[in-house]
């Protein structure tokens, strides 16, 4: 097993476990604030202990756990414009940016279409549709709820031409307490839909994302103590900018070289 594998899967056998129904009631955070880190397995191992020690203050963190399993397997496909221009916009910072995706649960065989918008104080907005088996990720149910979103929201039209561009996967393991979740991620894989090249992040580490109503929470406080900092990371610009190496990615060079050593 890869070792950010099984230190995810050690942590959330150590924790008390949750009902998605519970995720969902006490952290669901469709609007929050969040920070990535590249965390080494040693870190995350020590961490993770913090985390769901039963003595900590105001109780521990517990995993997510379905139908008797506590990580899962993920598979999205990115959706991108011809000229790339969801990469671009978070490139350049722009105010109005956002990603569009398909996310399979592989364990469950939920699908999702998805849109993740930047909202006026920084925030990361989730907007999500169930698609139905046999439904086109980029059919006309999919197609109008972007565009309503994206005219809602932001007051833009929707691009006519989009394109699969990247698709990842990868293992993940959600812990979470009141108005906090962390989702922690290894073995992740990612491939160019346009080329069919692929690159694989480092098996040490754990790609953990807090997510919060707030700004720093206790998790953020602790990988600081151990000397971690978030990174300018996310899959979709991180994978792409590793997968075509001719993408200007100056801000996500540095993490982009701790996550893919291979591709660097």
């Amino acid at each position: 097993m890869i070792p950010a594998v099984r230190a995810i899967a050690r942590a959330a056998m150590a924790a008390r476990p949750v009902p998605l129904a519970d995720v969902q009631a006490r952290a669901e955070l469709l609007s929050r604030f969040d920070n990535s880190y590249l965390v080494p397995v040693d870190v995350f191992t020590a961490f993770a202990a913090e985390l769901t020690d039963r003595r900590r203050p105001g109780g521990p963190f517990a995993a997510l756990c379905i139908n008797g399993r506590r990580w899962f397997g993920y598979h999205s496909v990115y959706y991108d414009t011809p000229d790339l221009r969801c990469y671009h916009d978070h490139r350049q910072g722009r105010r109005l940016r956002y990603k569009i995706r398909e996310r399979l649960y592989e364990d469950t065989g939920e699908r999702q279409f998805e849109i993740k918008l930047k909202g006026r104080r920084g925030e990361t907005v989730k907007h999500r549709q169930p698609l139905l088996p046999g439904d086109a990720a980029l059919g006309p149910a999919p197609r109008g709820f972007l565009a309503s979103v994206l005219d809602r929201s932001y007051g833009i039209e929707a691009p006519s031409e989009l394109g699969r561009s990247i698709e990842t996967d990868y293992t993940r393991a959600t812990f979470v307490a009141n108005g906090q979740r962390i989702t922690c991620d290894a073995a992740l894989l990612c491939r160019d839909l346009e080329t069919g090249r692929t690159v694989r992040a480092d098996g040490g580490l754990v790609l953990v994302e807090t997510k919060t109503a707030g700004h720093l929470t206790e998790a953020d406080r602790l990988l600081h103590g151990y000397g971690v900092r978030a990174a300018d990371f996310t899959k979709y610009c991180g994978a792409l900018s590793a997968l075509r190496p001719d993408l200007t990615a100056n801000q996500w060079t540095r993490a982009v070289r701790t996550a893919f050593p291979a591709a660097a």
